[in-house]
């Protein structure tokens, strides 16, 4: 399984499909889902020619069940990291509930270097 240890050594799991020099598309899940509810989309956009990334939150899906840390800046600190560790640029944020108030945390602290766009879903991400 595909994971990466934050700074305070929590285990985020993430996915990574697509060619690593497409455009990247990051998908951010809401409370209480993991990276799993993004399959459809995912799967939509990797056959469009992206590289869709998507990460389970802490607490969430496969990553760590850590008892802290479960705030906005966590989980953009986090999610930062997964974009750092895999070097993604000129990358798409797309979050649902939790995860559209992700998109504009993460893009400011991971890229401001790499020219990111950030957009918010407040539906469900299977709808």
């Amino acid at each position: 399984m595909p994971m990466i240890t934050t700074k305070d050594g929590t285990q985020i799991f993430y996915k990574d499909w697509g060619p690593k020099d497409a455009q990247p598309i990051v998908f951010h899940h809401g409370w209480p889902l993991s990276l799993d509810d993004w399959d459809t989309q995912m799967l939509f956009f990797l056959a469009n020619g992206y590289r869709v990334v998507a990460h389970d939150r802490r607490g969430h899906g496969r990553s760590a069940q850590v008892a802290t840390g479960h705030d906005i800046d966590h989980y953009a600190s986090d999610a930062s990291a997964v974009v750092e560790h895999l070097d993604l640029r000129n990358t798409i944020h797309i979050g649902h509930s939790t995860g559209g108030a992700l998109c504009g945390g993460v893009r400011p602290a991971s890229e401001a270097r790499r020219q990111g766009r950030a957009y918010r879903r407040d539906s469900p991400p299977h709808a």
